[in-house]
């Protein structure tokens, strides 16, 4: 009975080390594309076949370094993108003045016909120079602003963004409160395509959510450490509701990014770095 126990804990202490290596040096490897249709009947003429690419949780300097993303350049421009969005956590570790210039000059390769544009995640507010790269990447930073996208000079679509809640000293939904306004301020949008990006997605129950048809989020990484048919292994706070690939609520459709870089654990298992393409329809 002894040496059974003892073969036992050999062979799983075996196969936990085996998926331990697996889980740091190959599962964090690689860059997958998650294509994705959405069909909106507020989706014009003009937007029709939109073609849009969702970044996010990159935690550059961690895992991911100049040459990973260069190949994340270079898949995104293939795509010939009309908008790209990042939703949060470019940065992690400190970046000296020759990093950050290098992240930028990378960012701003990422091609895009109607623009690129960003806001923080909860990694990013550690760092006071993350506006200074997006700026300098040639996204707009959209932190509780938003634009009015347009093709062709006709009907727009609306963006808004929202920065990073969870240390927030202001409220996801005061953040919005303009937003309310401006819309009340002008009836003749409510029909128009409406977007949201935000970093954490379990926020969107402090937010109308009901005024978006997308919403666009990061930070869960869809669970970093997936067991298939079971709940991901490791959820932060912030994602602890919202962490898979896609919720309908209501009318509005939430898409969470898997992201391309790790967080606190550098390991993936059965969850590669990905980002996502969406093809927007009538």
């Amino acid at each position: 009975m002894k040496e059974k126990l003892i073969n036992f804990f050999t062979i799983f202490s075996i196969i936990f080390v085996i998926i331990l290596l697996y889980s740091r040096y190959v599962g964090t490897r690689g860059l997958y594309v998650k294509e994705y249709t959405i069909q909106n009947n507020k989706v014009t003429d003009n937007f029709h076949g939109l073609k849009v690419v969702h970044i996010s949780d990159l935690h550059y300097g961690k895992v991911i370094n100049k040459k990973r993303v260069e190949t994340l350049v270079e898949k995104i421009n293939v795509l010939e993108p009309d908008l790209i969005f990042l939703t949060g956590d470019l940065l992690n570790n400190e970046l000296d003045s020759k990093q950050q210039k290098e992240l930028s000059s990378l960012l701003k390769l990422m091609d895009a016909r109607l623009g690129k544009y960003a806001i923080s995640g909860n990694h990013d507010v550690e760092f006071n120079y993350w506006e200074d790269i997006i700026a300098a990447g040639d996204f707009i930073n959209l932190e509780e602003q938003h634009e009015l996208v347009f093709s062709e000079k006709s009907n727009p679509i609306i963006i808004r963004g929202i920065s990073s809640n969870l240390n927030s000293k202001e409220t996801a939904h005061s953040k919005m409160i303009p937003f309310y306004e401006f819309l009340d301020e002008n009836p003749e949008l409510e029909n128009e395509l409406k977007i949201l990006l935000i970093h954490e997605p379990d926020f969107i129950k402090d937010i109308n959510h009901n005024l978006f048809d997308i919403i666009l989020a990061g930070h869960s990484h869809n669970g970093q450490v997936k067991i298939p048919f079971m709940k991901p292994l490791i959820l932060p706070i912030g994602a602890e509701k919202y962490y898979d690939e896609h919720y309908k609520i209501d009318n509005t459709d939430l898409y969470i990014s898997s992201g391309i870089g790790n967080s606190y654990w550098n390991i993936r298992l059965f969850n590669r770095p990905s980002f996502n393409f969406y093809r927007i329809i009538k």
